[in-house]
């Protein structure tokens, strides 16, 4: 069995329902989709990770210990997609889990975020979710799996500066939402992660953002606190292994859900008091990519995509 360095592995139990199947990581090169292919890989999964990285793809795989497929595919090209959903199941059988979790961040004004890159937020967070759907439900649907999308208490209140992300993140929940009352008559679970502040490399450049910043430090203690990408895997795994409908990570946010609608008030009353109280260009901000994931993607739209000119 391989293994990284300074790190203990547990054998997965014999009678795991995860054991033996295969499942789909997307944006599985860093942080919590490095973390939860690592996760369902030590739990007996074999794991297809996907994404905009080669080389951080085949790097995590080689640390994975059981047997791994990487693709470096663009979620938002559906021929692509259709393509990796084939090597997926001609490589290692058909998909039992999929996860839906590439995503980028972009913190800034609206005005001046250039429309090119908000957008690209929405075709990532939003449609890239779709089409992933989209191109594994044939294999969903033969095994009865579980798609499993990755969401944010984003989705609970709207920050300023945020704009992209956050109708993304809202988006992606009612898509899937809609998309659980379709196929469940099939047999095919889909379940909705809340993920809250967690240590990725998207959450590097928070202290910077105004809002953020803002609404981090007026939460109470224990809502503050940042998880590490292995601790939100290991809640994300247990509750692929139940099938779970909702999982929240961490677990106390599931007690937020009945006080959803005051959320959207409290946050724009911290957001206004904040950006009235901050210079005019801070508050007007141009729109900047976050984390080093995020900006790979952006890199890699701009120089291929011929809607940029270049």
């Amino acid at each position: 069995m391989r293994d990284t360095p300074g790190r203990c592995r547990t054998l997965p139990a014999p009678g795991s329902p995860l054991r033996g199947r295969v499942a789909v990581v997307t944006g599985a090169a860093r942080g919590v989709g490095e973390a939860l292919a690592r996760s369902l890989s030590d739990a007996g999964m074999h794991v297809a990770l996907l994404g905009r990285e080669r080389e951080a793809l085949k790097m995590v795989a080689r640390s994975l210990p059981g047997r791994t497929l990487c693709i470096e595919a663009d979620i938002t090209d559906r021929t692509a997609l259709a393509d990796a959903a084939r090597r997926v199941e001609a490589g290692l059988g058909p998909a039992s889990v999929v996860v839906a979790n590439a995503g980028i961040a972009v913190s800034g004004s609206f005005e001046r975020t250039d429309a090119e890159l908000w957008q690209r937020v929405i075709n990532v967070n939003l449609i890239g979710s779709a089409n992933t759907a989209r191109a594994f439900l044939p294999q969903l649907t033969a095994t009865r799996g579980y798609f499993l999308q990755i969401a944010s208490t984003a989705a609970f209140g709207a920050a300023p500066m945020m704009s992209a992300y956050c109708a993304s993140k809202a988006g992606a929940e009612s898509f899937a939402l809609a998309l659980r009352g379709e196929l469940e008559p099939a047999g095919v679970q889909v379940g909705i992660a809340y993920l809250h502040w967690t240590g990725t490399d998207m959450l590097s450049g928070i202290d910077d953002d105004p809002v953020l910043e803002a609404l981090r430090r007026n939460q109470p203690g224990p809502a503050r606190r940042v998880h590490s990408p292995d601790q939100v895997a290991r809640w994300l795994t247990q509750g692929v292994t139940h099938r779970a409908a909702h999982i929240y990570a961490p677990p106390w946010l599931r007690w937020c859900q009945p006080l959803r609608p005051l959320f959207p008030a409290l946050v724009a009353r911290t957001a206004r008091r904040e950006l009235r109280d901050r210079p005019s260009a801070e508050r007007s901000a141009p729109g900047t990519v976050l984390g080093a994931g995020g900006r790979a993607d952006w890199n890699s739209y701009r120089t291929t995509s011929p809607e940029t000119g270049t």
